[in-house]
């Protein structure tokens, strides 16, 4: 039998996967155990593999009040992630769809396609005022996914025709597809991207994050952004304490060298599934210091795993993150990465006629 929670068939080999389990999310009422009762009959190893359903939304924009978070709407292409980031926030929004924060997250993907339909018709309504729509702040718009099932290139070519304001977030390099709208947009004003550099070491990235780009190919992405015009912010997110906070300023001198115009940090979060999936991952991968990694999390968030005040969450307290902090500042102060970058306009956002439509006399 294959479970799709807890335990694992022991015929199933992962390959590339950040979790090593599947655990039941929080909603659900039971928990289930592979078990080998003696009557299965004898199956060969088998590679886990990735699972795309689809989904048909009936929304596009998903807005949000949050004090700490610097927009109020966003799209979500895709739910779940391939890259498999073993840290990520995201992880528990699976056990909404009955699902597990673990494999299942990095394993059992919902693509969205015709979100962008959607999204045209609510910025046609009367009532739409427009504000910068964030893409990639749940899970990465730009993930392997993507290259077969194309939502994010949609999306962009709406908010590209209605010459909306869009702010980007991602590693994948797969963004590099889409320059020809990007850097129209960018020219005007429309655009900025955020790409993540955990760390740049290649070892470490692979089983941090085993199926998103290695550092240096990030890096040469952002070089890539930057030829085209467009302005990049660099995001050293997460800082892993006891694990990646000694390379910040090796980071930001390598994404200033690539062209990133300026640079942004959060520290590891661990909300709800991520903290036990992150501590049997540390366990695992680095034995002798997951000790250390897990107590310096737990010192950052006041004793805890995880504290989610507003004003708390992005940076912890204390004296560990007040040194991360400092480190951080003076670092990208002198890489010339400490700049705020220019509002992106609202201005120009038009609604472009639809065949057919009268024409407006005035």
């Amino acid at each position: 039998m294959k479970s799709t929670h807890s335990s694992l068939d022991p015929a199933l080999r992962l390959r590339a996967r950040g979790a090593a389990s599947n655990e039941s999310g929080r909603f659900e009422p039971a928990r289930r155990e592979a078990f080998a009762d003696g009557w299965d009959l004898p199956e060969d190893e088998r590679l886990l593999r990735t699972e795309v359903r689809i989904d048909r939304p009936r929304s596009a924009l998903t807005f949000n009040r949050s004090p700490d978070i610097p927009f109020d709407r966003s799209v979500n292409p895709y739910r779940g992630c391939e890259h498999g980031c073993i840290y990520c926030f995201a992880r528990p929004t699976h056990a909404y769809l009955n699902l597990s924060p673990g494999l299942d997250f990095e394993t059992r993907l919902i693509a969205r396609p015709g979100i962008a339909a959607v999204l045209e018709r609510e910025l046609r309504a009367n009532s739409y005022r427009v504000a910068p729509v964030a893409l990639g702040t749940n899970t990465d718009p730009y993930q392997p996914v993507e290259a077969r099932h194309r939502v994010m290139r949609e999306v962009l070519e709406v908010l590209s025709a209605f010459r909306h304001p869009v702010a980007i977030t991602t590693k994948g390099t797969l963004i590099e597809r889409d320059l020809d709208l990007l850097a129209p947009m960018a020219a005007e004003g429309l655009l900025r991207v955020g790409l993540s550099v955990t760390t740049l070491d290649t070892d470490l990235s692979r089983r941090l994050e085993p199926r998103a780009p290695p550092p240096a190919r990030r890096l040469e992405t952002i070089r890539r952004l930057a030829a085209a015009g467009i302005p990049v912010r660099a995001m050293v997110a997460p800082v892993i304490p006891g694990l990646t906070d000694p390379e910040i300023e090796a980071i930001l001198a390598a994404v200033a060298d690539a062209g990133a115009v300026a640079a942004t940090w959060i520290m590891l979060r661990l909300p709800l599934e991520v903290a036990p999936l992150v501590k049997a991952w540390a366990e695992e991968h680095y034995p002798d210091r997951a000790g250390k990694i897990l107590a310096r999390i737990r010192e950052i968030h006041g004793g805890r795993d995880y504290d989610p005040a507003w004003g708390k969450r992005m940076r912890g307290e204390g004296i560990w993150a007040d040194l991360v902090s400092r480190r951080f500042r003076l670092a990208a102060a002198r890489h010339g990465l400490d700049r705020d970058q220019p509002p992106l306009r609202r201005d120009l956002f038009t609604v472009p006629p639809r065949p057919g439509d009268q024409l407006r006399l005035f």
